[in-house]
């Protein structure tokens, strides 16, 4: 059994360290950062291929498709930061991408993490019985919280401490472990993850 866990390309407003609103397209960048992940991928026996449905998710899956259908999963956006998207993160006095409650309009953590698991849950089982591996494109948070939460295992190394943009993380085997962890070795310097970009949100 095989999953690819992979973070969407970056967008202007990852950059400039906004919380997004759910429209937010891939910038010029983020369009280039995922046709690099598709080239890394062209040799991968990808079975299924599903993606959270927001723009940026979508727009990453689309380039690294290769024809295969995508299954659209909203189990896999985002969470929902309602009334605070479109405010700078370093604005705050607080950090959002950490607070338990719910925003007005948003989601609370708590919320999130019970929908992350459920969204783990169909892919684990849909694995199960692919051929080849199941793709997952999906958000920052998303990544991390499954390996806050335990449902997904690292194999050795500490998670680090930001999910970067098309970052690729395989989870393998039985029991399930993650062999390989957010890994941009695609992305050449003019393409590369921009380490001050937002990581969520």
């Amino acid at each position: 059994m095989r999953l690819l866990l992979i973070r969407h390309g970056e967008t202007a407003l990852n950059a400039a360290r906004i919380l997004q609103p759910p429209d937010t397209p891939l910038s010029e960048r983020g369009l280039a950062q995922a046709a690099a992940l598709a080239r890394r991928l062209a040799g991968e026996p990808i079975a299924a291929l599903w993606s959270s449905d927001l723009p940026r998710a979508w727009q990453t899956a689309v380039a690294i498709a290769s024809g295969r259908a995508i299954r659209a999963e909203p189990l896999l956006q985002e969470r929902n930061f309602g009334d605070w998207r479109g405010q700078p993160y370093d604005s705050l006095a607080f950090d959002p991408l950490a607070a338990l409650e719910a925003p007005p309009g948003g989601e609370s953590a708590q919320a999130f993490d019970e929908r992350i698991a459920r969204a783990w849950a169909q892919a684990e089982a849909a694995a199960a019985e692919l051929p080849g591996a199941l793709a997952l494109v999906t958000h920052g948070l998303v990544i991390r919280r499954l390996f806050e939460t335990g449902i997904v295992r690292l194999e050795a190394a500490p998670l680090p401490a930001r999910i970067g943009n098309t970052s690729l993380t395989v989870v393998e085997g039985r029991p399930l472990r993650a062999s390989l962890v957010d890994c941009t070795a695609h992305l050449d310097a003019a393409r590369a993850d921009d380490p001050q970009a937002l990581s969520g949100g």
